[in-house]
C-alpha cells in the first residue's frame, strides 16, 4: 500500500481536479437549465426538461464513450478532416454534462423552498423578474443548495473513476497500472478506497463547516 501511494497521490490529482471543473461547468450548466426549466415559455422549458431525462436516465460511462469515441467521428463527419479530442478533456465535458442535469434540479428544489412571496415583494419594489431572481431568490435559495451540492461533488469525485475506461491517469486508472504491473491487486485496490475515502471524508468537513459558518452569519443577522 504504501508502494503504490506516490502513483496513486498522482491520480488523486487529476481526479480532484477534473471534479472540480466538471462541477464548476456543471454549475452554470444546471443554473441555465434550471432557470430554462422554470421560465412559462415552452420553447425553454421543454427542451431543459428533455435534456434533464435524456442525461439523468442513461449511464455515464455511456455519455463518457460517446464523447470519446462518438463525439470526434461526429465533428470529423461535419468538418471534413480529422478531429481528436484527448480523454481529460472528454472526460470533462461528459461529467460536465451530466452533473448539469442533476445540478439544475438541485438549484431548482432551492429556488422553490423560497417562499413565493420574496419574488412578489421584490416585484412590488420595482425589480423585473431576472433581478429579483439574481438578487433576491437565488442568495437564499444558495443556503439550502450547499448540501445537495456537497453531495453532488462527492458523488462525481468517485464516479470519476469511470474515466479509467478511456486511459485518463486518474486515481483509479493508476491503481490499476500499478496492480497490473507488481500483480498486487489487494493492496493496490485497498489503497484507493483510503485515498477516496479520505477525499470523501475531507469535502463532507468541509462543507459542514460552511454550513454551520453560514447558519451562525444568519442567527447574528437575525439577532441584530
Amino acid at each position: 500500500m504504501l508502494a503504490v501511494m506516490p502513483d496513486l497521490l498522482h491520480g488523486a490529482v487529476v481526479t480532484i481536479k477534473v471534479t472540480f471543473l466538471s462541477v464548476l461547468f456543471g454549475g452554470l450548466i444546471g443554473l441555465c437549465v434550471c432557470l430554462c426549466r422554470l421560465s412559462k415559455r415552452k420553447w425553454l422549458s421543454l427542451p431543459a426538461l428533455g435534456y434533464i431525462d435524456i442525461v439523468r436516465g442513461t449511464p455515464l460511462m455511456v455519455q463518457i464513450l460517446m464523447i470519446y469515441f462518438g463525439m470526434p467521428g461526429l465533428l470529423s463527419q461535419i468538418t471534413g478532416g480529422p478531429v481528436t479530442i484527448s480523454g481529460v478533456t472528454a472526460g470533462i465535458i461528459a461529467c460536465s454534462i451530466n452533473s448539469g442535469a442533476y445540478v439544475s434540479e438541485i438549484i431548482r428544489s432551492g429556488i422553490q423552498s423560497i417562499d413565493s412571496g420574496q419574488m412578489e415583494a421584490s416585484r412590488s419594489l420595482g425589480l423585473n423578474h431576472a433581478q429579483s431572481m439574481m438578487y433576491v431568490i437565488l442568495p437564499q435559495a444558495f443556503r439550502n443548495i450547499i448540501p445537495p451540492m456537497g453531495n453532488e461533488f462527492i458523488v462525481l469525485l468517485k464516479d470519476s473513476s469511470l474515466l479509467s475506461i478511456i486511459g485518463v491517469n486518474e486515481l483509479m486508472q493508476q491503481g490499476k497500472l500499478y496492480a497490473a504491473s507488481e500483480y498486487a491487486y489487494f493492496p493496490a485496490y485497498l489503497a484507493i478506497a483510503v485515498v477516496y475515502l479520505i477525499m470523501t471524508l475531507s469535502i463532507s468537513r468541509i462543507v459542514s463547516v460552511i454550513e454551520k459558518r453560514m447558519s451562525i452569519s444568519d442567527k447574528s443577522k437575525q439577532s441584530a
